[in-house]
Formats: structure tokens, sequence, C-alpha cells
């Protein structure tokens, strides 16, 4: 039973994205999750620096396949290469460099 990552992928959307916010902790990235429902901008989610520490703020009311997509492009850019990942977390970066 694939999905739009392919066939080994057997984690579920809420591991991925576990493993995803693991592996920015391990880059020095903070993943906090905001409702940007009520702020009254227009605002997405996306990695900023504040005070000199990356912080990747995630809208909260995403779902978590969108969340999955969002902080694994962001990830990509940064040098993962020589951290362990689970091979199905592995997939999903490398297919997200892949299509850049």
């Amino acid at each position: 039973m694939g999905d739009k990552y392919g066939s080994i992928q057997v984690m579920k959307p809420e591991q991925i994205y576990q493993n995803l916010k693991d592996l920015a902790e391990k880059l020095s990235i903070l993943v906090s999750e905001q409702s940007f429902r009520n702020s009254g901008l227009k605002v997405k989610s996306g990695l900023c620096k504040i005070k000199g520490k990356n912080i990747f703020i995630m809208d909260k009311s995403l779902p978590i396949p969108e969340k999955n997509e969002i902080l694994a492009s962001c990830l990509i850019e940064m040098p993962h290469e020589e951290i362990f990942l689970l091979p199905a977390v592995r997939e999903i970066l490398n297919r997200l460099i892949n299509k850049k």
C-alpha cells in the first residue's frame, strides 16, 4: 500500500512528523506550532531566525500530511546527510530533493 512518497512508506503521518521534528532539533531548529487563525494576518508556516536562533513556526491547524511536506521542504535545505534517519523519512527527503 503506497502513497505519494512511495511503496516503502510504512510509517503513519504522525510518526513521520515526529521524526522530522526530531531531525529539526538535531539541526538546532526549534519547531513551534502556533495558531494563525486569529492573527488577522496572512501568515504561512516557515523558518525564521529570532534572537539568533532558528525557529520553524508551523500553523497548528494544518493537517499532518501538509505539515510533513512543509517541514521536510525546509529540512532538505539543511545539512542532514550525516544524520541517521529512518529509511522512510530519508526517502521522503530524497524525493523532495529530486523534485527540485
